[in-house]
């Protein structure tokens, strides 16, 4: 389980990070109490999110932070979401400045792409991974799943045709749960 930093000792630890993100999706500006003063969430996930810019060698700016920000807080958003989250945040800020930080941070692996067929691209925090995703063909719902393998690239093509073959795109595609009982509702009307 990974912790969020003390802001003042690196070595400290305040809340598991999987509370903070549940946490923060109920509300904008959350206080946590530390042993010796309340630390606001906003301040500790700007911090974490430069952090992360910079490590990656790029600048830390107000667009990029709202975008990051906003990806790693919805898996598999939308760019039009991203728009909305950051123009809240923001207030002014142009739809190519949000393509703009979107394909500059899934350059630099901060972000995943996704691009389902038929569906819009979609973009999640989630990097560095061996994992694929599901997408219910009535909803558009996208979940997670973990490749069955473990390791890359997960399938292996009958005739790889020389090439070195590095990894393996997988959608899952089917009903999900609601969708299925919404379905099954209906049939029996």
């Amino acid at each position: 389980m990974t912790t969020a930093p003390h802001p003042n000792s690196p070595t400290q630890s305040l809340v598991p990070q999987e509370a903070i993100h549940f946490l923060l999706q109920k509300t904008d500006a959350i206080k946590f109490l530390t042993k010796s003063k309340i630390v606001r969430y906003d301040v500790l996930m700007s911090k974490d999110l430069s952090d992360r810019l910079r490590r990656h060698g790029l600048h830390v700016t107000a667009q990029r932070l709202a975008v990051l920000r906003a990806v790693s807080e919805h898996p598999h958003i939308t760019a039009e979401a991203v728009f909305d989250l950051a123009q809240a945040e923001l207030g002014a800020i142009s739809r190519q400045a949000i393509y703009d930080a979107l394909n500059t941070l899934a350059d630099k692996n901060l972000i995943r792409r996704i691009q389902p067929m038929g569906s819009p691209t979609r973009y999640e925090a989630r990097v560095g991974d061996n994992h694929h995703h599901l997408i219910c063909r009535i909803c558009g719902r996208v979940e997670d799943v973990d490749c069955a393998i473990g390791v890359a690239p997960c399938l292996t093509p009958s005739d790889a045709m020389g090439y070195e073959i590095d990894e393996a795109e997988v959608i899952y595609w089917g009903r999900c749960p609601a969708c299925r009982s919404q379905s099954e509702v209906n049939n029996l009307t």
